[in-house]
């Protein structure tokens, strides 16, 4: 719902993250994405309907860990420079292109996989509250990166670990779906050649069951992708005419 605030509150518990980051896309009004589990706080940054950052107060979000994880600097190195931030209270992207480290080409693509990867995380959320609030200012000095909301909704939902709430979104294993998009929606949202594939088999005739044991990927991974168009607007509920196929009889 949309307070007088103008803060969007929901629950995922009966509301899906994807469909939220629709409603906020639609809308298109800069603001800062707040997800709350227990302790965990996780925020994303939107402005003209694309992520502009995120941040998390998890540690194991964090551009140290992430860096550890991905092993792009030497354990002691890393040491060395989490200690120094620790005691300068300098933001550690900077320390490392300063101590030659890194580069800022590569930091500035480690804060974006990192920035993704806490985005990504919300997908696997089974419950929590999420707020929306208008404007909010980016903190001072961070890194601004542009990840289009489309895409954030499109892949967040391929790495969802369940695809049944999603699938059960669309409705019964008879349903018929027809194509609705057009080359600059797959371009903008940029598919792949996997992804395409299976969107090219919705035809106004097949129906869920079909798209889904037809696909390319499993099952489980093609409904996920069904409910992703169908949220993105790439096809729709078909009509009883979409199937029919005309043809014209030449009269004399």
């Amino acid at each position: 719902m949309m307070e007088r605030n103008y803060k969007y509150c929901g629950d995922l518990r009966s509301t899906t993250l994807p469909e939220m980051l629709h409603t906020i896309h639609r809308t298109r009004v800069p603001g800062v994405i707040e997800a709350r589990r227990g302790e965990i706080v996780k925020q994303v940054w939107v402005k003209d309907g694309d992520v502009i950052h995120a941040a998390s107060n998890d540690r194991e979000d964090s551009l140290g860990a992430y860096l550890e994880r991905t092993r792009r600097l030497e354990p002691k190195d890393l040491a060395a420079a989490e200690a120094l931030r620790q005691a300068s209270h300098r933001r550690l992207g900077e320390l490392l292109v300063e101590r030659g480290l890194l580069s800022p080409a590569a930091i500035h693509e480690a804060i974006r996989e990192q920035n993704e990867a806490i985005v990504w995380s919300l997908f696997a959320w089974p419950e929590g509250e999420v707020t929306f609030s208008l404007g909010g200012e980016l903190p001072p000095g961070v890194v601004r990166i542009l990840i289009p909301m489309r895409q954030v909704i499109l892949h967040g939902i391929r790495r969802a670990p369940d695809a049944k709430p999603l699938v059960a979104q669309l409705g019964r294993r008879e349903t018929v779906f027809a194509p609705s998009y057009t080359v600059a929606d797959l371009i903008e949202i940029a598919l792949d050649e996997v992804e395409l594939k299976l969107l090219r088999l919705v035809n106004g005739r097949r129906n869920l069951y079909e798209l889904c044991t037809q696909g390319p990927l499993t099952p489980a991974e093609n409904g996920k992708l069904v409910y992703a168009y169908h949220l993105l607007q790439l096809v729709r509920l078909a009509a009883p005419e979409d199937g029919v196929i005309k043809i014209k009889l030449k009269t004399e």
